[in-house]
């Protein structure tokens, strides 16, 4: 019930919306009917309706309709299939609304008219509806691409609003797609906007990514990133890749020009990342955090990305051919020079450029020996997630091992227990992590100290006294979600902290995020 309630206001408005709509589209009707009329009566010179219309009296009829479109409160633009009711009228290749909306662009010479009008007649796909995702649509829209789709299967969360900016508190609970879709129609109603409510995978990919032109991955995972980048090699696509995290980000921009593999044309994902990342190494926004400007630059970045290449004229050269008589205007030369664009907002300069290759020889996906190609994607002959790893659960410790939230809040009761025999609590989080929030009476001694090579660094000399003087102490390592923990504890006892089993050494099951929902609701949820 509370989320059909939540849900309310947004319907709402989608209903004014389409009210909205349908009064423009009576009124684009009642004054197409009106033309009609009258161009009706120039030819017939000696009806009786034109003479009293010359003399001042109109028909009863035509009175009503007149007043009805002056009363009305709509003076928007005519939607496209409609532009033929006004083809003798308006002689200019846009709207007479495009002109005032896009004029602070028109007058470029990098955009002018015909990169307008290659605007209006592209189809850009974004993917993933996040952080990234977000401002780039929300510039693509407001630039007047023609059409504008938008795929991702998630819903809006509190935790998204420092950052996504099409969704708001209005819109918790409501699919990102449909989110992002009611603001940027209030942002620019010319715009066709596709909504794809979907999980990409492999089958899905090559059906949707057909019907665009342009894509831009805003997703946040390699698994994700490995598909885009093969449909698109595989479809003749180019693509707007970026990526962000903490305070740094990257760009580029890829299969640009998409040529077929084994003809020289701009790099895939694979050619600059054959291998993936560690699994062990791969850090999401919710681990490691992300400043919301920081994720909206790149974003802002992918969407000048794809206009730049856009109005410079999308290049459709599918036809195979060897690459020793190519001529020269599609020799390695003549190519846009691919690059990396780094974005560190702590660091000074603030941005840097690397210089990429051009297609790597013995890319799987884009070289002479590529077999990666649509029947491979669609036979599912690639498994994305076991060729980028994924993340096995910890398990370290034996369930003898772990105690519950319950459990330990009972332990650390001082009512019930001797405070000099309470558990010693360490969180492995960071210092900044720790400073949010902790549980009273733990020490903080960060996780990367029980990962360093050195022993000796492990644990502060004032801890490493505290433990050493009082054996009659269990000790319990709290982290996050209990993974790093579990690490932890494993190398304490393996360190000899657990008097060779005489002494507990464990951790707390499901960390911090279990101690929120089985004992202190009000613990910080970030």
């Amino acid at each position: 019930m509370d989320d059909a309630a939540q849900k309310i206001p947004s319907l709402e408005r989608q209903i004014a919306s389409l009210e909205t709509r349908l009064a423009q589209l009576r009124s684009e009707l009642k004054r197409t009917i009106i033309a009609k009329k009258i161009s009706d009566s120039n030819e017939a010179s000696s009806s009786p309706d034109l003479s009293r219309a010359i003399q001042g009296g109109l028909p009863e009829p035509w009175r009503d309709e007149i007043v009805d479109v002056l009363q009305s409160p709509s003076d928007s633009y005519v939607e496209e299939h409609d532009d033929d009711v006004n083809q003798n009228e308006w002689k200019y290749p846009l709207r007479k609304e495009e002109y005032k909306r896009y004029g602070r662009q028109l007058i470029m010479p990098e955009v002018g008219l015909q990169g307008q009008l290659k605007l209006k007649k592209s189809k850009v796909l974004v993917v993933g509806v996040g952080g990234l995702g977000c401002p780039a649509a929300a510039y693509l829209t407001g630039a007047g691409v023609g059409t504008l789709g938008l795929v991702d299967d998630d819903v809006v969360e509190e935790s998204n609003l420092h950052r996504q900016i099409l969704h708001s508190s209005e819109t918790l609970g409501m699919s990102k797609v449909d989110s992002a879709i009611e603001n940027l129609r209030r942002l620019n109603p010319m715009v066709n906007l596709i909504p794809h409510l979907m999980r990409l995978n492999a089958h899905d990919a090559l059906d949707v990514f057909r019907q665009y032109d342009l894509i831009l991955d805003c997703t946040d995972t390699p698994a994700s990133r490995y598909l885009i980048s093969d449909v698109c090699v595989a479809l003749g696509k180019p693509f707007v890749s970026g990526s962000a995290l903490k305070t740094d980000g990257q760009l580029m921009v890829l299969n640009n020009p998409p040529r077929p593999p084994g003809m020289p044309g701009g790099p895939c994902y694979r050619c600059i990342f054959p291998k993936p990342p560690p699994v062990e190494s791969v850090v999401t926004c919710g681990e490691g955090g992300i400043l919301g400007p920081v994720v909206g630059v790149i974003g802002v970045l992918q969407a000048l990305g794809a206009i730049k290449i856009i109005t410079a004229g999308l290049s459709q050269d599918t036809e195979m051919r060897d690459v020793d008589t190519l001529p020269e205007s599609l020799k390695d030369s003549s190519l846009p020079q691919p690059s990396l664009l780094l974005f560190s907002a702590y660091s000074s300069p603030q941005f840097r450029e690397v210089r990429l290759r051009s297609r790597r020889n013995g890319c799987i996906a884009c070289s002479r020996e590529a077999w990666i190609n649509e029947a491979a994607i669609l036979l599912g002959l690639l498994d994305y997630a076991q060729f980028c790893g994924t993340v096995s659960p910890v398990n370290e410790l034996s369930p003898s091992q772990r105690t519950s939230a319950i459990n330990l809040a009972k332990a650390l009761d001082s009512k019930s227990m001797d405070p000099s025999e309470t558990p010693i609590l360490i969180d492995t989080r960071d210092q900044t992590q720790f400073d949010l929030c902790h549980l009273d009476n733990s020490y903080n001694i960060p996780f990367s100290n029980f990962t360093s090579q050195d022993s000796g660094s492990i644990l502060p000399k004032n801890i490493e006294s505290m433990l050493v003087n009082n054996p009659q102490r269990s000790v319990c390592v709290v982290c996050r979600l209990g993974n790093d923990s579990q690490i932890a504890a494993k190398k304490l006892q393996m360190l000899g902290f657990d008097k060779e089993g005489k002494r507990w050494v464990g951790d707390l099951k499901g960390g911090l995020k279990a101690w929120r929902e089985e004992v202190d609701s009000d613990f910080p949820d970030y």
